[in-house]
């Protein structure tokens, strides 16, 4: 088995078909079906299920490419380090963030980042789970995870400072004429809640849970939330990072105050890449976001 091969299986699996994936990768289709073959015919396991809509993993196929993914990255990260010690860093580096924390701060340390390593490829995703975001790491997927302090914070975390809650309000409503909102004001608000295993709500029931929140909906992200309570729907309680500059207005700080320590897992031993990131993170402004 090749690393070409893992990578071509991991095509076929996210382009769900042969011919895009040939298109992604810019090489001929019957290349990359030869060696999906070839890779099955070693294994001696179908990888994919062949449907009238496309290639689709089968159950053996998604555990494989799972650690073909990790095998990928590790590769990756390998050529990244080797080439690290000039100034054009080259490679992927893979982080993921807890939804919700670091909306402003981490872009800008990105940004940062691709200035001194311009070459350099970020691959980023959003996580709303703690435990995800914990498995993750632990098995090696993740260069550098940016996430509030749990339970499973490991001991060699670190920690960034803390990001500040604060309540989106609907236009016109009366607690907007403070600069600073009683949680206890807001008893009987229906709210706009995230999904029950997000971190984010966790923090919004620890901080109502002397006001019985209603819930008026669920959702996934921190742009829909502010959005659907600057519409009136319902209260929602967000980090300040992720209220953008055209729904300010209708964000005021609670009290009692709410606040949340926010870390950075790098890789051990960490790479040039992660190495620099977290140096632009820790320079970022935390705790007034």
């Amino acid at each position: 088995m090749s690393l070409r091969q893992f990578e071509y299986a991991l095509a076929v699996a996210e382009e769900g078909s042969v011919t895009a994936a040939a298109e992604r990768l810019r090489v001929a289709q019957p290349s990359v079906s030869q060696q999906i073959r070839g890779l099955e015919r070693e294994l001696g396991v179908e990888l994919f299920a062949r449907t009238p809509s496309g290639l689709t993993p089968t159950v053996v196929g998604r555990a494989f490419l799972q650690e073909a993914q990790v095998a990928v990255n590790a590769a990756r990260r390998a050529t990244a380090t080797a080439r690290g010690g000039g100034a054009e860093l080259v490679g992927e580096l893979t982080v993921a963030v807890q939804m919700g924390f670091g909306t402003r701060q981490l872009p800008e340390a990105l940004g940062a980042l691709r200035s001194r390593y311009p070459r350099l490829e970020v691959s980023l995703s959003e996580e709303p789970s703690s435990a995800e975001l914990d498995r993750l790491c632990r098995r090696g997927v993740l260069d550098l995870a940016l996430m509030a302090k749990c339970d499973r914070t490991p001991a060699d975390a670190h920690r960034l400072g803390e990001e500040e809650f604060v309540v989106v309000l609907g236009e016109g409503h009366p607690q907007l004429a403070h600069p600073r909102v009683e949680l206890r004001e807001l008893k009987g608000e229906s709210w706009v809640r995230f999904d029950r295993d997000s971190a984010l709500d966790g923090v919004l029931v620890e901080a109502l849970r002397e006001t019985d929140p209603g819930t008026v909906a669920r959702v996934s992200q921190t742009a829909t939330a502010v959005r659907w309570a600057a519409q009136g729907l319902g209260a929602t309680l967000v980090p300040a990072s992720a209220v953008p500059a055209s729904h300010g207005h209708l964000a005021r700080p609670v009290s009692p105050a709410v606040a949340h320590p926010v870390i950075a897992v790098v890789r051990n031993p960490a790479g040039p890449a992660e190495t620099a990131l977290l140096e632009f993170l820790r320079q970022e402004n935390w705790s007034d976001a």
